[in-house]
């Protein structure tokens, strides 16, 4: 592929040349045709003079129309052609600008409507919804999809205000990552006056009601699961508070949560005013909230700073996960804290012994982008090796009393701006060389990578001792053993079945000790998804093959990429399950969101034969956003 842009290996657009500030929408839904249709107004500040062209990144889009708008309304019509699409990238839009095109201020608008095939849109007919009544619309465009809902500079480089105008039809209801500005039938206008980079940009269309979880925070969804949704998440409010304690003040103005329907990729994705979140979290007992906590952290870690390039990611994510689990220590306490960072090592020790194995140059903090885009190269490794060399580097500097003051102050140098690693390296060692811990500083070069902090393992040492016990013991050795019955949380139990799934060898797994597995800790009956993943990775596992459509069930009543994708791996390495994975796959394929299903053929297209196209083996990429994302 080669690398694209001098400052964005994933982008066409030159804002060393020319950039975004603010864009104007008008578009008409229609779900018909499952189309946009309208245009965008670019205001843009060119930085050369006598700049030839302006170049913007679209995939899959139409331009019907593109001029310069003048002062006093009249417009001057400008030349346009778009290249050839690159597979993932999409492809380059190129704007002729009249001769002697000074710097400053150009307003340019573009009539244009997007495909049936956007990548960033997810349509949804009313039997794939909860109420079975209505259509459904809702967008991802993070990391490169903005540009298949409209030409933009798609770069995490460039940020911008929006407003927007959307007409949809009048008995459902339009959000966006913006604040509402005026509401009638049919018609709905939004305004972002904090600027933000392309991939936050974000709308939902539903038949969707609310519930008040603060004074500046609401969670949406269908109303079959609304009440659910704002028990599960009541503690939003003190999240926010919490945040804003630790990072500072909060800009956005209102925080809402919205409940997707199931073919939502991620656990959570943090558009500005408007977190997506999987309802994949509604546990019934709120054990799986804390992927909120890591949303509202993204409130200054991503949204406020953001990495400039996605080779940058981890300081997006690294940086939120870090953030997410001062939220738990201050709400839970510090156990809490470290043992949600020791279950993220689990994670990440699958993640390298699985997805990268064969990939040790995306083990790196910063990866190279320039031949591949940005979700070849996702892992959990910006989130939870950038978490932990943050907690490594905080440690070693004197602890949160010391390091949270320098947070704030990097937060405050670099808020509505976009960075890249080198920035925050130079704002830790400017901050700290005034201080008494500048001889530090060099341990950490010295260090890296860095070490495993000390982390109190109070709380992972009994899932540690379950995963033990369960893996070395027989299941009549289990029945007699007083410990495996033992009360513990419901995150302790996540952690010990993740752990479980790390042991090279299980002692006699099979029908009889999955069948005491579930019956010991209830989770036959459990509404925790991730429980019931782990399990069902431990039934494949043990290659009970009465239980597939069980299995199978599970992938598709969601597609979010961090349960269907390994379930979908683990079949297809299974002999006798992997015909079957094959048709359920080419089955539900046209109902999961564009970057699921395009990322897992593309991984496992070596693996299948050509009758199938391309199905999904080797599905472990995401942590998400995930819990995340």
């Amino acid at each position: 592929m080669g690398r694209l842009g001098k400052v964005d290996p994933s982008s066409y657009s030159e804002p060393e040349r020319i950039t975004t500030k603010h864009s104007a929408l008008k578009w008409t839904v229609d779900f018909a045709n499952t189309k946009l249709l309208g245009s965008v107004t670019h205001h843009f500040n060119v930085l050369e003079t006598n700049l030839p062209a302006i170049l913007l990144d679209v995939r899959d889009i139409t331009v019907n129309n593109a001029s310069i708008l003048c002062n006093g309304g009249s417009s001057i019509p400008i030349n346009y052609f778009a290249s050839d699409p690159v597979e993932d990238i999409g492809a380059k839009l190129t704007l002729e600008l009249p001769e002697g095109t000074a710097e400053g201020d150009l307003l340019v608008r573009i009539d244009y409507e997007t495909s049936n095939r956007a990548s960033a849109l997810q349509w949804l007919t009313p039997e794939q919804t909860l109420g079975k009544q209505h259509p459904y619309l809702f967008s991802q465009c993070q990391a490169i999809h903005a540009r298949s809902v409209l030409p933009c500079q798609d770069t995490p480089a460039v940020k911008f205000t929006y407003e927007a105008t959307v007409q949809h039809p009048k008995e459902l209801t339009a959000l966006m990552s913006a604040l509402i500005e005026k509401k009638e039938a049919g018609v709905t206008t939004f305004k972002q006056e904090v600027p933000i980079p392309a991939y936050l940009l974000a709308i939902a269309i539903g038949d969707l009601v609310s519930r008040p979880l603060g004074a500046n925070s609401n969670v949406w969804a269908e109303a079959g699961i609304v009440d659910a949704s704002a028990e599960e998440f009541s503690q939003t409010a003190q999240m926010l508070k919490t945040a804003s304690d630790i990072c500072g003040p909060y800009v956005w103005k209102q925080y809402d949560l919205l409940v997707m329907p199931p073919s939502f990729p991620f656990g959570g994705m943090e558009n500005p005013c408007l977190t997506f979140v999987t309802l994949t979290l509604l546990a019934g007992d709120k054990s799986l909230a804390d992927v909120v906590a890591h949303e509202i952290a993204h409130s200054w870690t991503g949204n406020l700073v953001t990495n400039k390039n996605f080779e940058h990611f981890w300081l997006n994510e690294g940086f939120t996960v870090f953030v997410e689990t001062k939220i738990v220590g201050r709400m839970q306490g510090n156990k809490e804290r470290d043992f949600h960072m020791l279950r993220n090592l689990t994670d990440l020790q699958e993640c390298i012994r699985t997805q990268l194995a064969n990939s040790p140059e995306l083990t790196k903090l910063v990866v190279d982008l320039s031949n591949c885009g940005p979700y070849d190269a996702f892992s959990s490794v910006p989130y939870i090796k950038g978490s932990t060399f943050l907690r490594y580097i905080e440690d070693l500097l004197g602890g949160p009393e010391v390091f949270e003051p320098f947070l704030r102050s990097y937060l405050q140098q670099y808020a509505n701006k976009s960075v890249v690693t080198d920035d925050f390296k130079a704002a830790l060692y400017d901050y700290f060389n005034k201080t008494d811990k500048k001889d530090k500083l060099t341990e950490i070069e010295e260090g890296l990578p860095p070490i495993i902090p000390k982390f109190d393992e109070t709380l992972a040492n009994v899932s540690k001792q379950l995963a033990v016990l369960w893996s070395t013991k027989s299941t009549a050795d289990l029945r007699l053993d007083t410990q495996i019955t033992k009360s513990i949380s419901s995150l302790q139990l996540i952690d010990f079945l993740g752990r479980l799934i790390e042991c090279q060898e299980i002692v006699e797994l099979n029908e009889d000790k999955i069948e005491l597995l579930e019956s010991t800790y209830n989770l036959k009956s459990t509404k925790n998804a991730e429980m019931r993943f782990r399990v069902l990775r431990l039934v494949i596992r043990a290659r009970l093959l009465k239980r597939i459509e069980e299995i199978i069930a599970f992938a598709n009543s969601n597609f979010r990429m961090k349960f269907c994708r390994p379930i979908y791996r683990d079949l297809g390495q299974w002999a006798e399950a992997k015909p079957i994975a094959i048709e359920s796959f080419q089955r539900v394929k046209d109902q999961m969101m564009a970057v699921c299903a395009h990322t897992i053929e593309r991984e496992c297209a070596t693996d299948i034969s050509s009758n199938y196209l391309t199905m999904l083996l080797h599905c472990v990429l995401l942590f998400i956003v995930d819990n995340c994302k």
